[in-house]
């Protein structure tokens, strides 16, 4: 095993037993993967995550064939779908998150009640549509309610967030929970006051820049 392979392996097992410390996973539920060798390395599935060692994390070739000791999460085939439709995401994280999956029961669409919605992308975070956990309809549907956007909700399922490497994926994650509990609350109150269309594009366009240098006005 290469050193850079062991060290991605002991990552995603940090990531995956940060989630649980977080309070995004409970038991063996929610998954996390990273990007390599053309394929990925993915948490395995019906084991949680202080029952792991690096050496139990599953690695999918470029042709879909499993790799190592356990079997792969069974919502590997969403993994690869996502990796093969967004080149941006190098990590990516599924948890069922206390306050994303309540959304998700929902199945509502967060809408631009607080300007952090455009750190995900848009004007919105989208709710997919339901399928059966480990399906091919569910990896279709999560790729299409991620277009544009890092994080979806999966209907009465959870929450999906990707990354440009495990730290960033796992730094989505716990923001979008945030979000989706700063949501939910506010709802307790009556329907948000929105941000406008125009309000949100200004944000974005913020955004780029954002964590780079500026020069500052006069």
């Amino acid at each position: 095993m290469s050193v850079s392979e062991a060290s991605l392996r002991a990552e995603l097992l940090a990531t995956s037993r940060a989630m649980g410390s977080a309070g995004l996973n409970v038991g063996t539920s929610g998954n996390a993967s990273v990007r390599w060798h053309g394929g990925f390395l993915v948490t395995p599935s019906g084991l949680a995550a202080d029952a792991c060692t690096s050496g139990d994390m599953a690695w999918v070739d470029a042709s879909d064939r499993a790799h190592g000791p356990l079997a792969p999460s069974s919502e590997w085939m969403l993994h690869r779908d996502i990796y093969a439709a967004r080149p941006d995401a190098g990590a990516i994280l599924h948890a069922h998150s206390p306050f994303a999956t309540a959304l998700a029961c929902q199945r509502i669409d967060i809408p631009p009640f607080h300007y952090m919605i455009a750190r995900f992308g848009g004007h919105d975070i989208r709710c997919s549509r339901y399928a059966t956990f480990g399906t091919q309809a569910l990896s279709d549907a999560a790729v299409a309610a991620l277009a544009g956007r890092s994080a979806c909700l999966l209907a009465n399922h959870g929450m999906l967030v990707f990354g440009r490497d495990l730290a960033h994926a796992l730094a989505q994650a716990v923001e979008f929970e945030t979000l989706c509990a700063q949501y939910w609350h506010t709802r307790q109150l009556g329907d948000p006051v929105l941000l406008s269309t125009a309000e949100m594009d200004e944000v974005i366009d913020r955004f780029r820049d954002y964590g780079r240098p500026r020069e500052l006005a006069d």
